[in-house]
């Protein structure tokens, strides 16, 4: 097999393709033939080191991939050999080959397109974890989505108009701002040019937002957080901005209202069954046709350096997939 190996957490410059035995599954796992995995934020944190929770050196990233089992381990019985599946193995994904727990394996629909899968759990997860759970969304309630053209917040876009909500997608560019408005946004707000407090009140008559999904913090947070209405939820997914922000608590306060954290890796190990619904209720709003991966470029495997470079230039719009051809 080949893979591209972390040796050292300093970035893109620290990963080498290289081959390596092909291991085989221990007990209670499947090897899968990777033929797709998606690279997410937390993939360019960790080999950074800046993630909050770090693989030991030297290890294989990608947390997210799909493909086909080619050999199970001792005790796996829901799982064979040609299985199509999907997995979240939290490393091992960016590789031909990749060894993970079979408890970590989703069996995939026939009509479940491979790179869709690839690039659907841990986005789709978060996002309906955070609105449908955490947010308790409502039809009809406004939600603001800050980086909205992102693989989690274009998620989060399509799963509040699936729940029937109104959608404000705030990106930072025009072009980002089409493509939320092609994806179903109510509204969009291109918070590089303009005030993204000013235009949000604008949009809602003075009234704010029932819910905020936020996986960008930095600068934009406290002016999103000055949104939120009466009863409001701010849902704090993430800072992909890089900045942690300081909150005035009195608003929660005066409105009434919450923040709301949401860690999505967390509910999936301590709530399984909870996590398990979620999933399943997503895959049927996918072969319904109400949600879809939104892939913004396709790299063969080997080409992983320039699809990190287009993430951290922050130019995507949805998800980039990388191919085992």
């Amino acid at each position: 097999m080949k893979a591209w190996w972390c040796d050292r957490y300093e970035g893109v410059e620290a990963l080498h393709w290289r081959g390596t035995p092909t291991p085989d599954p221990a007990p209670g796992q499947v090897r899968v033939a990777v033929q797709a995995a998606s690279l997410n934020f937390p993939d360019l944190l960790t080999i950074q080191g800046r993630y909050q929770a770090l693989p030991p050196l030297p290890f294989v990233p990608g947390a997210e991939f799909a493909g086909t089992v080619d050999a199970v381990g001792d005790g796996v019985r829901h799982l064979k050999p040609g299985d199509r599946v999907a997995a979240l193995g939290g490393t091992g994904g960016f590789a031909t080959h990749a060894c993970v727990d079979a408890m970590r394996v989703l069996p995939l629909p026939p009509d479940f397109a491979i790179d869709d899968a690839a690039a659907f759990a841990l986005a789709y997860g978060t996002s309906h974890h955070a609105l449908v759970d955490r947010g308790a969304l409502k039809p009809e309630e406004t939600v603001l989505v800050l980086g909205a053209a992102g693989g989690v917040g274009s998620a989060a876009l399509q799963i509040a108009k699936a729940v029937g909500a109104r959608v404000i997608a705030a990106a930072s560019n025009p072009d980002k701002c089409d493509f939320c408005r092609r994806l179903g946004a109510d509204e969009t707000v291109d918070y590089g040019r303009e005030d993204l407090r000013e235009a949000v009140k604008g949009l809602t008559g003075g009234r704010g937002v029932d819910v905020v999904y936020d996986p960008v913090g930095g600068d934009l947070a406290e002016p999103a957080f000055r949104l939120v209405g009466w009863r409001g939820r701010y849902l704090v997914i993430g800072f992909a901005q890089g900045g942690i922000p300081s909150l005035p608590l009195n608003l929660p306060l005066l409105k009434g209202s919450s923040i709301v954290g949401v860690f999505w890796g967390e509910f999936v190990r301590r709530e399984p069954e909870a996590s398990a619904a979620a999933l399943a209720e997503l895959a049927r709003w996918y072969a319904q046709g109400r949600i879809k991966p939104a892939i913004d470029r396709r790299y063969p495997m080997h080409a992983l350096p320039a699809a990190f470079e287009r993430m951290a230039s922050r130019q995507v719009q949805g998800k980039l997939v990388m191919v085992v051809e």
